[in-house]
């Protein structure tokens, strides 16, 4: 029983590995990596707050803004990555 559970421990990382390759987007006749529209859907939305954060005066008060604007981007990234692509 105890040799079962060992072998079920060591296979559990490989449960994720799938041979469908890697996403990729049908833009402009040739095939871009999935990564590099959510890396621009990160920046543009950290773009998008920035612009909000002025008038509001939350960027005045903010004590390291680069590192949260990238905070922010990095944020929007992985969330487009996990809802639009299911990664």
């Amino acid at each position: 029983m105890s040799f079962n559970r060992l072998i079920l421990a060591a296979c559990l990382p490989l449960a994720g590995c799938t041979s469908v390759g890697a996403p990729s987007l049908p833009l402009f006749g040739a095939y871009f990596p999935a990564w590099l529209a959510c890396a621009v859907a990160g920046i543009l939305g950290a773009v998008v707050i920035r612009v909000i954060f002025i008038p509001i005066g939350i960027d005045d008060v903010l004590p390291w803004r680069l590192l949260v604007y990238v905070c922010l981007a990095l944020a929007i990234a992985f969330a487009v990555s996990r809802f639009v692509f299911g990664r």
